[in-house]
């Protein structure tokens, strides 16, 4: 079984992967071609998604049952101890700017004074 998911893909794309596969949803492909198309379409797909993203899963005989692969995501997979696991980028920090101000706040001087 191979899915192919693609975002922001050219149309002209999606229209080439519907020769072997089934377009469940808008940019999700499903199948099951030899391991060889598997291959080539992964390579076209790579070829040909300009700014968009890809991402490749398929059955496999490992732990997992199947292995993906991604074309220009943020998440990448990484393999630890045998398992593939999903690398997420960090998330942006605040910067220091927007951290609280130390002290007291105008509302609570007003309270306070009286004014």
């Amino acid at each position: 079984m191979t899915v192919i998911v693609l975002t922001n893909c050219p149309a002209g794309l999606r229209g080439f992967l519907t020769r072997w596969l089934l377009e469940i949803s808008a940019g999700v492909f499903i199948g099951n071609p030899s391991a060889r198309i598997r291959d080539l379409l992964w390579d076209e797909v790579q070829q040909y998604a300009n700014q968009g993203r890809a991402l490749l899963a398929h059955t496999a005989n490992n732990e997992q049952g199947f292995i993906f692969q991604t074309h220009d995501h943020a998440w990448h997979p990484v393999d630890h101890e045998g398992l593939t696991l999903i690398r997420r980028p960090n998330a942006q920090s605040t910067p220091s700017s927007a951290a609280p101000k130390k002290g007291w706040s105008k509302a609570s001087k007003r309270r306070r004074y009286g004014s």
